[in-house]
């Protein structure tokens, strides 16, 4: 009797179970169906525009955006860990599951980089280096310290890109490096920075793709000071050593990074918009635009044309300033759609490099990853769909009347559907379907840290 009734139980079980599995399947059928609907649809509405969707798929399929590791980590690194951040750095929150190890990063970035369609690239910092707990200083950082990088990032990313770490070490503790007074200081982080090129240039021969560096210094005063040229002569003098090498560009682009100010730089920063402006166009180098190193009132998009006129390339440090440079997650806002406006609009998109650099502890890292990709491909996606040449051509006759009316009805078209048929297209999930997905894997793996 015990027997029939566990044959019985066990029946019902698995009638149970093919009979969810069978209305998953036929709800997941549904969605489908629903989203080539909508997908019909918006392609249509958009073809009345002249606008070929598929064609607009397939194009943001082809740019990656350079994905920041930061974020999983709070800007920790794996140098020394337990350093107090420094710099101007600053990471706020204690969310539950941050990377301790290489190995756990690596891991957060495959899961955030599932959840987001397209392949991307990677950006690390010099104090992610993985030497297997051997302490390197950072004027000795070698290629052979990042081999795991680069063996991961074969098979995972597009390219990796790189930084120096100019920040969070006691010899950046009263807030100069490379412009600093004193000749040993300044030689320490040239060392530096030159060997972070050496590390971008290995990355660019081991994956196939040009490794963007970009050095950032967090130099400056908290307060009006007495000499404003001297550091900015010293900051020239030290690129200058940095850059006298000549690493092909095949393997790596050089970019320096403005900011108009900073914790403990509030006054004065030595390496000001202006005084990059003028040293990449007489060197030839790349200018990076960070979208929180300005006014709070000043967007970066405004930026993008007038440095592309005397700049063949342009990397672009995505964020979301809040009253400050406070790097929260991207929001897709005006200011990331002014941003991805001028990328489109320029035509040079295969010039410009999209990175993104937040870090917010407050929240599940990974889904700040997932959101902050995922709305800068939705920024780039809408910029696509705008009538760009219709645009022009009102504003060419004086027809600013159409040129408005036209802008204004955009913002209500059916993106949203192209985007979902982007997902779909490459294998990510669609709408909020994700967020399960981080839910699992915090409770599965995050929680176990």
């Amino acid at each position: 009797m015990k027997a029939i009734k566990s044959a019985a139980a066990s029946h019902v079980a698995s009638h149970a179970a093919s009979h969810a599995a069978s209305h998953a399947a036929s709800s997941a059928n549904a969605k489908r169906k629903d989203m080539e609907s909508a997908y019909t649809l918006a392609s249509a509405k958009y073809a009345e525009l002249g606008i070929d969707t598929d064609a607009v798929i397939e194009k943001l399929g082809n740019i990656p955006i350079s994905m920041h590791c930061w974020q999983g980590d709070d800007v920790r690194g794996f140098e020394n860990p337990d350093v107090e951040l420094s710099g101007g750095i600053q990471a706020t929150g204690n969310y539950p599951g941050r990377a301790r190890t290489a190995d756990e990063l690596r891991k957060d970035i495959e899961k955030a980089l599932s959840l987001i369609p397209g392949k991307h690239r990677l950006n690390l910092h010099a104090i992610y280096l993985d030497t297997g707990g051997e302490k390197v200083a950072r004027d000795e950082i070698r290629p052979e310290h990042f081999k795991t990088w680069a063996d991961w990032g074969k098979t995972n990313v597009a390219g990796i890109d790189f930084n120096p770490t100019c920040f969070s070490h006691p010899l950046s503790d009263d807030g100069l490096t490379l412009s600093h007074p004193k000749k040993e200081v300044r030689d320490f982080w040239i060392r530096h920075c030159k060997a972070s090129r050496k590390v971008a240039e290995y990355f660019g021969r081991e994956l196939g793709t040009p490794s963007v560096n970009n050095i950032w210094i967090p130099d400056g005063y908290k307060d009006m000071p007495a000499d404003r040229m001297a550091p900015r002569k010293r900051l020239n003098e030290a690129l200058d050593e940095i850059f006298s090498e000549k690493i092909s560009a095949k393997y790596c682009l050089d970019a320096v990074e403005a900011k108009l100010f900073g914790i403990g730089s509030e006054s004065y920063v030595v390496g000001s918009n202006e005084f990059y402006m003028g040293y990449i166009v007489k060197n030839n180098k790349m200018l990076c635009l960070d979208a929180g190193h300005f006014h709070p009132t000043e967007s970066i998009a405004d930026k993008i044309s007038a440095v592309l006129l005397f700049s063949d390339r342009l990397l672009l440090h995505v964020s979301r300033p809040v009253r400050w440079d406070s790097d929260h997650v991207v929001s897709l806002n005006d200011d990331l759609r002014g941003i991805a406006q001028e990328i489109i609009r320029s035509g040079r998109e295969d010039k410009i490099h999209i990175g993104l650099d937040f870090f917010d502890a407050s929240i599940n890292r990974i889904a700040a990853w997932a959101i902050g990709m995922r709305n800068m491909q939705k920024a780039l996606l809408e910029a696509m769909l705008e009538p760009s040449d219709m645009l022009r051509g009102f504003e060419k006759k004086g027809d600013l009347t159409s040129r408005l009316a036209y802008l204004e009805e955009m913002k209500t078209y059916p993106a949203a559907a192209v985007w979902n048929k982007f997902c779909a297209a490459k294998g990510a999930p669609v709408g909020i379907e994700w967020l399960e997905s981080v839910r699992e894997y915090e409770k599965n793996v995050l929680s176990e840290r």
